[in-house]
């Protein structure tokens, strides 16, 4: 047995009536009055309903007449707690006050005693005790905490040591809180950057939430952040309106928080994308190209490379989405994916992770009827849906939970199935798809909340989840956390596939394989990294017979595939040997043309010559030509002239003849 010494303030009731007695409710008539002066009318009707279920029980009064509006409306905030538990009551109603008020406790203790209390740290029988470097380490009781202060021993799954002294695996640890605690929620968004882990916006008590807080993982000191609105110098970018919202993502990039989607009180019509700088605090809106998405909320949104890959999702009308797009983070492009096979039916608040960045998983979610646990893979290279066998213990169907990859391993935590929530923290291979029990917490329990967060962070070189938040009935402000065996021995230990155990057991087990789906979406190669070179063992089930018969099955399996492929590279030969014979036919036929071509070639440059020639001698012939009219045009002109002196001539003689007056001028001259 180990001790634990621990300062937990009043226990309960003690702590509820000192918080009832703070807030106003004092038994008298006018009680009510005085807590409506303190708080807000919604808060002060919360308050007085659950201190009514604490105090008296679920409501059995009959409602008020209409007439009264103040008692009609006290009547149903008490009625609708039907029959909640009273001390589940009075715990609400000392959350709700530390939210609204978180020092009333300290302005309280003027008067109350604060009692140290020993608390037994017992030990579980059901666990074997951890060893770690030689030394055996008892498993510690679960202690449930409230902001930071240890209230009570209820909760058997959670260790509220530090987390320096606990040296267990996949055990739930609450870790000592400091600092302002940041208001309960769910459905928001975390993410971790250089140890520290945001938490950004939610829903509580329907209120969309837009504040941004961070808690350093060293430390474990919660901060709020007063982010700005600042304009941008890049031209994609500008001032961003820090809406409140919930159902969004949170992703990490290049130093930033990116937030994608979500549902607000007043939605745009397609997705919004939002960047947060840690640095200058400051929130921007980021200018995307292409159609985007629809707006919607409870989304899948999975970073791959430089991608981001959005599935499903319920939009602003609160119908349900199955589509698939690309968002390319370099570039801001949208693209619409349109996937062969079934692709999953639309949901919403499912879970999805990337596997060799190549394959996305995704996982259960929830329509407005039902819940799932069916998982598909989508191969981001072929584009291409399938919905593969999963093994070992299968996960109940759930919605609102959350998940984080470590290697090779997918841990999913909380969710729900509209009637309870899941106590199974569990794991599935995504290399052999066998899922595995982790761990289990019991009790009404934020680790068993639908919208919780969850991230994987290091402490002292070891990776560890962290859980914030959720709701199951109340909602939850607490973090969690757990450690994951780096070895896996459940993983490893679990029944596989005989074809995916036979290869690995007559390989090299650091070998590694490509991925591949198969027609009926099983895995028939898998990529291990990390695994032992021993063979793996299934618990001394699977006998040797067993192993050799596997063993020669897939010896036939391969000769035959051998002898499919020897005959396959025969038939390619024949191939290429007639392509060979063609290309020589080819050949020559190109070869005779060539020489088709030269002897044209020649003909053409003869008749060039032949051309030129006789343009030389047209030139000549239009010369002759000229000179030719040239001596016409003299010889017509002599012929004139002559013709002309005939006619004087031939005159004359007439005239002496006749006694014409031109012979007597001679005459006279």
């Amino acid at each position: 047995m180990a001790m634990a010494r621990a300062s937990s303030g009043l226990a309960y009731p003690e702590r509820f009536y000192a918080a009832a007695a703070y807030a106003g409710f004092d038994g008298s008539p006018n009680s009510t009055n005085t807590v409506s002066s303190k708080f807000q009318n919604d808060t002060a009707l919360l308050l007085y309903a659950l201190y009514q279920q604490a105090t008296v029980g679920p409501c059995k009064t009959p409602k008020p007449s209409t007439w009264n509006a103040v008692e009609q409306s006290k009547w149903k905030s008490w009625n609708g707690l039907a029959n909640m538990a009273s001390t589940e009551a009075m715990r609400l109603f000392v959350k709700i006050l530390e939210e609204e008020d978180p020092g009333w406790y300290s302005r309280a203790s003027n008067f109350v005693l604060e009692p140290v209390v020993d608390m037994q740290m017992n030990h579980n029988p059901k666990a074997d005790p951890v060893v770690e470097n030689g030394n055996s380490f008892p498993e510690t009781k679960t202690i449930s905490s409230e902001n930071g202060t240890v209230i009570e021993t209820q909760d058997k799954d959670v260790v509220s040591e530090g987390l320096g002294s606990v040296a267990v695996y996949d055990q739930w640890i609450a870790p000592p809180i400091s600092g302002q605690c940041p208001k309960a929620r769910y459905e928001h968004g975390a993410v971790v950057i250089q140890d520290q882990m945001y938490i950004y916006g939610g829903n509580h008590n329907g209120r969309y939430l837009n504040d941004l807080h961070v808690l350093d993982l060293r430390s474990w000191t919660w901060s709020k952040v007063d982010a700005k609105v600042e304009a941008e110098s890049d031209e994609s970018k500008s001032p961003a309106t820090v809406t409140p919202c919930a159902g969004h993502s949170l992703i990490p990039w290049e130093n930033k928080l990116l937030s994608i989607a979500g549902h607000t009180k007043d939605p745009s019509e397609s997705i919004q994308v939002k960047a947060f700088d840690p640095q200058n605090r400051s929130w921007s809106t980021l200018k995307t190209y292409g159609k985007a998405p629809v707006s919607r909320g409870g989304q899948s949104v999975t970073l791959v490379g430089t991608n981001l890959v959005i599935f499903g999702g319920q939009d602003a009308k609160r119908s349900l989405l199955n589509d698939l797009h690309i968002l390319d983070l370099e570039t801001m492009t949208w693209d619409e994916i349109d996937a062969v096979g079934g692709p999953p039916s639309p949901r919403s608040d499912h879970a999805a992770a990337v596997h060799a960045e190549r394959y996305l998983l995704i996982f259960g979610g929830g329509s407005h009827a039902t819940c799932f646990n069916d998982l598909h893979v989508l191969d981001l290279q072929a584009m291409e849906w399938t919905r593969p066998i999963q093994q070992g213990e299968i996960p109940s169907p759930r919605a609102g939970h959350a998940g984080v990859t470590v290697g090779e391993n997918w841990f999913i935590v909380g969710g729900g199935d509209n009637k309870s929530g899941v106590s199974e923290t569990v794991v599935l291979n995504m290399s052999t798809l066998v899922w595995s029990v982790v761990t289990s917490v019991e009790g009404r329990v934020p680790l068993a909340s639908e919208g919780l967060s969850l991230v994987v962070s290091s402490y002292n070189g070891e990776d560890i989840l962290v859980s914030f938040g959720g709701y199951n009935g109340r909602y939850s402000n607490d973090v969690n956390v757990l450690k994951p065996s780096h070895k896996s021995t459940k993983i490893m230990e679990t029944p596989v596939l005989d074809s995916v155990s036979a290869v690995h057991n007559a390989t090299n087990a650091t070998r590694d394989l490509e991925s591949e789906f198969d027609q009926e979406g099983k895995i028939r190669e898998i990529v291990m990294d990390n695994v032992d070179a021993e063979p793996m063992k299934s618990k001394g089930e699977v006998s040797s017979e067993h192993r050799i018969a596997s063993l020669k099955g897939e010896k036939e399996e391969l000769e035959s595939s051998l002898s499919k492929e020897k005959l396959q590279t025969l038939q390619l030969k024949q191939e290429l040997a007639e392509a060979e014979t063609r290309n020589t036919d080819l050949y020559k036929e190109l070869q005779s043309v060539r020489g088709q071509l030269a002897a044209e070639q020649s003909r053409c440059f003869k008749l060039e010559v032949d051309v030129a020639e006789l343009r030389q001698k047209f030139q000549t012939m239009e010369a002759l030509q000229k000179e030719l009219e040239l001596l016409q045009r003299q010889k017509a002109a002599s012929e004139q002239a002559l013709s002309a002196k005939q006619r004087q001539g031939s005159g004359g003689v007439w005239g002496w003849l006749a006694g014409s007056p031109g012979s007597e001028r001679e005459d006279e001259a």
